[in-house]
């Protein structure tokens, strides 16, 4: 006779992500792990007087999503100005001027979110398009993906940016070309104000935004909605020694309900005393909720600042193309010294100029040190030119895409990605199929909060490259099925974070982490795709969420 579950559930169309099972209705959970799956009919022999029972009533049941890439540190935060749908310059003052009127003691204005297609005739921001709205109290805004930082004249000064002085902890000052006077932009900031070193610069400096009180609120906020959207597993994919701190608080308070990996930044200039306090760091947080151990580095930039590295020069800029942090074969010996002490390694890469470098780096480390399971990453994926497309598979790098930056209101015809790189090179626009029809393996995720964290909205825009509102799909060849788009956020993510033997699919043994979905997402047209609610979100046998009615 077999001991009782814990948990029993019934009633479901459970899409179980394993080829030797595909389809259940029921499964049994005993100490946190499935210990069954099967047909309804055979589900009572698991059922005692003390099992929790869940009737799923024919709905959907996934494995919990596993978002590959997922800033929950960096959040939203509430004491900022919102700038997310500000199309205009003069949405943006407007905006500010009315939460500068609001706030009229603040000793910083501080903004997030906006979109450098805001800013009129493709040029990037400076603080003469702010003073107007500011006047003297100091104003950061930071972009839409974090990646710059437009600060006033105020700014400018408490800081102590200067002509002499363009290189700072935090990112590096644009100049004008003919003055050498600061500009009020700021680029970098990805690289080096997310930094351990550009974090406490800007809280010496007295940038409330750094606080580590405001660090913890944008963490605990973004945890919450991540369980909420059904999201069981979050890869969040750049932290500093220091930030461990924030999620060790998260685990004391009770707000890690998702469980956390968290990837370490490896800036330029990281010494071998850092990586040796890295390798202990994974050995500290190594248990199934909170596990510390890949690496994060940058190759290039973005491409909608024209900071990515691209092999061909931007669209109308002269022979400018981008440059890479590092030249291709410093990255190379660094990427094999990382690979021979058995780091997994996470490179953001977006241009194609910039993805081939760390290709080519992956393949002199398996030169140097042998093939190994490593399952380097490169992250973001957008610009690839084909020629590279079967390199993944052949060198067992893995493909972290985020399918919602390549919506048409986002990166089509008119924004500034496809302006950028030029209707010659749209074919290399976030690859999918491509790289999927290839061998590669596909990570999806969300890229919060960069974009909208539901699963749901990725996999609609991966499955119809459509606008999230409906209208013409960009690129749509590069389109995949919704099987596909799952696996991504399901056992493509599990694998490429070394997690593909407990998590990824619903498999007799694994951790017992599903959801419970509002529609079935593998039936109704793509259309009704958005808008699916994780009704019922289990971790670990336990019930994490459950939404609320009409949500």
């Amino acid at each position: 006779m077999n001991h009782p579950a814990d948990l029993l559930l019934t009633g479901a169309r459970i899409h179980t992500v394993d080829p030797e099972l595909p389809e259940a209705e029921a499964l049994a959970v005993r100490d946190g792990r499935i210990v069954w799956l099967g047909p309804d009919a055979e589900a009572e022999r698991w059922a005692g007087p003390d099992t929790e029972r869940i009737d799923a009533g024919g709905r959907l049941v996934l494995p919990g999503f596993i978002d590959a890439h997922n800033h929950v540190r960096l959040g939203s935060d509430d004491a900022c100005v919102q700038l997310a749908g500000a199309r205009t310059l003069e949405e943006i003052h407007e905006r500010i001027w009315i939460w500068h009127t609001e706030h009229p003691e603040a000793e910083w204005i501080e903004a997030e979110a906006f979109d450098y297609s805001a800013i009129p005739g493709g040029r990037m921001p400076c603080a003469a398009d702010l003073d107007p709205v500011t006047g003297d109290t100091p104003a950061i805004v930071l972009s839409y993906d974090v990646h710059t930082a437009w600060l006033n004249t105020a700014a400018l000064r408490r800081l102590g940016v200067s002509r002499n002085r363009t290189e700072l902890p935090f990112g590096t000052a644009q100049t004008d070309p003919e003055t050498g006077e600061p500009t009020g932009f700021v680029t970098d900031f990805a690289v080096k104000g997310l930094s351990r070193e550009g974090h406490r610069a800007l809280r010496e400096l007295g940038v409330p935004w750094a606080a580590p009180d405001r660090q913890y609120g944008r963490l605990a906020k973004s945890l919450d909605d991540a369980i909420g959207y059904g999201i069981t597993t979050v890869v969040e994919p750049q932290n500093s020694l220091d930030d461990l701190e924030l999620f060790e608080r998260a685990r004391a308070e009770g707000r890690l309900r998702s469980r956390i990996v968290a990837a370490l930044f490896h800036p330029r200039g990281t010494s071998d005393a850092d990586l040796d306090e890295f390798a202990a760091a994974a050995d500290r947080f190594a248990d199934d909720r909170l596990r510390v151990g890949p690496l994060k580095l940058y190759i290039d930039d973005v491409v909608e600042p024209r900071t990515a590295a691209l092999l061909e020069p931007y669209a109308g800029c002269g022979h400018h193309r981008g440059e890479t942090f590092y030249p291709p074969e410093e990255f190379a010996e660094l990427l094999a010294k990382l690979d021979a002490r058995g780091f997994q390694c996470f490179v953001h890469a977006t241009g194609d100029r910039g993805i081939r470098t760390v290709l080519d780096a992956v393949e002199h480390a398996r030169t140097l040190n042998g093939p190994r399971d490593a399952r380097h990453q490169v992250v973001h994926v957008e610009c690839l030119d084909p020629a590279d497309v079967p390199r993944f598979a052949e060198l067992g790098v893995v493909a972290c895409m985020q399918p919602r930056h390549c919506a048409p209101e986002i990166a089509g015809p008119g924004q500034d990605w496809a302006s950028n790189v030029g209707p010659d090179r749209w074919h290399k626009a976030w690859p999918m199929r491509s790289l999927s029809e290839a061998g590669a393996v596909l990570a999806f995720s969300s890229d919060w909060n960069v974009a909208e964290m539901d699963p749901m909205i990725g996999i609609y825009t991966a499955v119809t490259r459509c606008p999230l509102g409906g209208g013409e799909p960009w690129q749509p060849g590069e389109t995949v099925d919704v099987a596909t788009a799952v696996h991504g956020y399901t056992m493509g993510s599990a694998y490429a974070n070394f997690l593909e033997g407990e998590r990824g699919s619903l498999t007799v043994g694994k951790l017992a982490d599903f959801v419970i979905l509002s529609r079935d997402i593998l039936a109704v047209p793509a259309e009704r795709i958005p808008g699916t609610v994780a009704e019922t979100v289990v971790v670990a046998g336990k019930i994490a969420h459950r939404a609320v009615a009409g949500s």
